[in-house]
């Protein structure tokens, strides 16, 4: 007999089925159909007809399909009730009273050949729960993932993002950032801190908002150099903008953190101002309505960016994607994507020789997003923020690295091991805050909106100009090196010099030359690889700040 190659559930439903008819022929309503069959045949068929029904075509002894899948006649199941025995004893009685019409049909199921897929069938895998995410959603799409979604997931996914479950600054995690180096960064930025909120007015309550705070070092050493001003630390409502679990509770801790009722509501302080704290996991969720102090150092270089490459089919997005043996691997967009709106945007705030230079750009569209939250929020409540972070003052081509215990590595190896960053755009930066205060005034004249619609060839250059000149002011970037001169950095190591002893003042020494050093300090004796890399000239600084305050210090 011929056979069918069937597998799985489609096997198993066929098999189920195939029974079910088998019963069916077997019950009682069968038995009966067949009592009646001649009778109705004799009816219909005269007085010549035989008073033996054949079975019909597609259960015929010759022609059945279901002898198809017949071997060998097996004894039937014993019946499981009165009533299929008399079934069985009727149909014995029918079929023996006509022993001469034909032979009496079998029917019977072969599962010699059914296939049993095993509890496993695949080998298995050492890949991380991250990196099988990863791959899932490059099949899922069945094509490649962009470079700012693959940082998005290794940096922050919930459940297996780099920073979301783990400590990773410090000699003892991946990197060390200028707070982490020396008390006197956050203490100077503290100065910058007071020095604006003077320039506002004093006023009673103030934001204190900082964005991707780390451990909560920076801040705590701006508390601690401003305690002695009284009236500044009394005005200050802390927010911290932090998406990690794990780091929050890194910062509870660093801040002296306690939970304290007031009345019937209870809210956490700072013991080493008596501050509020608040945490939330986006600067719009921070409550406005205060004028407001923002600091984001190193902040902007960990989000995600998109990466474009000049080719023969003009600019193509660089994206991630699987290669034959399941790794991943860099790739150029087949088609155009989506981001390229981003890309001309740039391109626009470029110089036809600037972008003659390169051959491939760096997009951070969620740098320009929060950009322009920040210009919102200085236009309408006052205040003013302090961007530190490594990155040049106009396009960047290709500076997205990979570090691991204080070691450069592949960027897709190991997704989530490794902290990922890329060099900000300091001119993009700009350019979006700059934009977002026109847009700001624009919405809030009527005149200068109609004025702007009908005219808007020739006001264009004129609204980012005159209007961004009552709004808000950007200044800098400067060098943190000069940055952190200007506000006392000199005077502060020599003071802390005179009260320490040896290592102390070694470890002041080392920690000086790498927050406002260019390479390597010229006065190291000790190993090699531990020589101090300055950061001076390597990080830039600049300020956001609303134009009736004035310019800031140092700017």
């Amino acid at each position: 007999s011929s056979s069918y190659p069937l597998s799985g559930p489609t096997h198993q439903h066929f098999s189920y089925s195939l029974c079910l008819a088998v019963e069916m022929l077997r019950s009682p309503a069968a038995a009966l159909l067949r009592r009646l069959a001649p009778r109705l045949t004799g009816c219909s068929g005269g007085a010549g007809s035989s008073t033996r029904q054949s079975l019909p075509p597609y259960i015929s002894s010759s022609s059945s399909f279901l002898a198809r899948f017949s071997s060998t006649p097996t004894s039937p199941p014993p019946p499981s009730s009165v009533g299929a025995r008399d079934d069985e004893a009727e149909d014995d009685k029918l079929q023996g009273s006509s022993s001469d019409s034909g032979a009496r049909l079998s029917i019977s199921v072969d599962r010699a050949g059914l296939y049993s897929p095993p509890e496993h069938s695949h080998e298995p895998s050492s890949d991380s729960d991250l990196v099988k995410h990863l791959k899932s959603i490059i099949k899922f799409r069945s094509g490649p993932i962009s470079i700012a979604e693959y940082m998005e997931e290794v940096l922050t996914n919930p459940q297996s993002g780099y920073y979301m479950n783990r400590d990773v600054f410090g000699e003892s995690g991946d990197f060390i950032t200028s707070p982490e180096v020396s008390q006197m960064f956050g203490e100077l930025i503290g100065v910058w801190a007071m020095c604006l909120w003077e320039q506002m007015g004093k006023p009673e309550k103030v934001n204190l908002i900082e964005l991707g705070p780390g451990r909560g070092t920076l801040l705590a050493d701006l508390l601690r150099g401003s305690a002695k001003f009284v009236n500044f630390t009394k005005a200050l409502n802390i927010n911290l903008v932090e998406c990690s679990p794990t780091l929050q509770k890194v910062q509870y801790n660093t801040l002296k953190c306690e939970d304290e009722s007031v009345g019937d509501e209870k809210r956490t302080v700072s013991k080493l101002c008596g501050a509020p704290v608040y945490w939330h996991a986006s600067l719009v969720q921070v409550p406005s309505g205060f004028p407001t102090i923002i600091v984001a150092h190193e902040f902007f270089d960990a989000l995600p960016i998109h990466q474009f490459q000049k080719g023969s089919r003009g600019w193509c997005e660089k994206m991630v994607d699987l290669a034959g043996d399941s790794s991943f691997r860099f790739v150029l967009s087949p088609q155009p994507t989506a981001s390229l709106i981003f890309l001309s945007k740039r391109c626009q705030w470029a110089s036809a020789e600037e972008l003659e230079k390169v051959e491939q750009i760096e997009v951070c569209p969620k740098a320009m997003e929060i950009t322009e939250q920040i210009a919102d929020r200085i236009s309408s409540d006052g205040g003013g923020a302090l961007i530190i972070d490594y990155g040049k003052n106009g396009i960047v081509s290709d500076s997205l690295q990979a570090i691991r215990k204080h070691k450069f590595v592949h960027i897709l190896d190991d997704p989530g091991s490794a902290d990922l960053s890329a060099y900000v755009d300091f001119a993009a930066i700009k350019h979006s805050a700059m934009e977002a205060s026109g847009l700001h005034c624009i919405m809030n004249s009527y005149c200068l909106f109609v004025l702007f619609m009908a005219w808007q060839a020739f006001l264009t250059r004129l609204v980012s100009v005159v209007i961004f000149a009552d709004d808000i002011s950007v200044h800098g970037p400067m060098t943190q090196s000069q940055l952190l001169g200007s506000l006392g950095i000199n005077f502060r190591v020599e003071a802390l010099m005179q009260n320490c002893d040896e290592k102390q003042a070694e470890s002041l020494r080392t920690g000086y030359w790498r927050l406002v050093g260019d390479g390597e300090a010229p006065f190291w004796e000790g190993p090699d690889d531990q020589t101090p890399i300055g950061m001076g000239s390597r990080y830039l600084a600049m300020a956001i700040v609303n134009k009736k305050q004035g310019s800031p210090v140092p700017f």
